[in-house]
């Protein structure tokens, strides 16, 4: 079975379907969720950005690995 979620761009995978922009927009929610969550917790503007970028690099890879999965390669011949 074909998946084509996404397409790739360079480096980057930008959603190709309705799928591809579900996920996209799931990882966008879930970004600002737990960038509000760390700041609740956090005791300054420095930690709340060294905690969020790991866990933004995390919602990245994961992002990145089903946009590898799913991406529509070109056929060769």
């Amino acid at each position: 079975m074909k998946l084509n979620w996404f397409t790739r761009k360079g480096i980057i995978y930008l959603p190709a379907s309705i799928i591809g922009w579900v996920i996209l927009g799931m990882a966008t929610a879930y970004a600002v969720y737990t960038f509000i969550d760390i700041d609740g917790r956090s005791h300054s503007g420095s930690d709340t950005m060294i905690n969020f970028v790991f866990n933004l690099l995390l919602i990245g890879v994961v992002y990145s690995i089903i946009g590898y999965f799913t991406e529509a390669r070109k056929k060769v011949d």
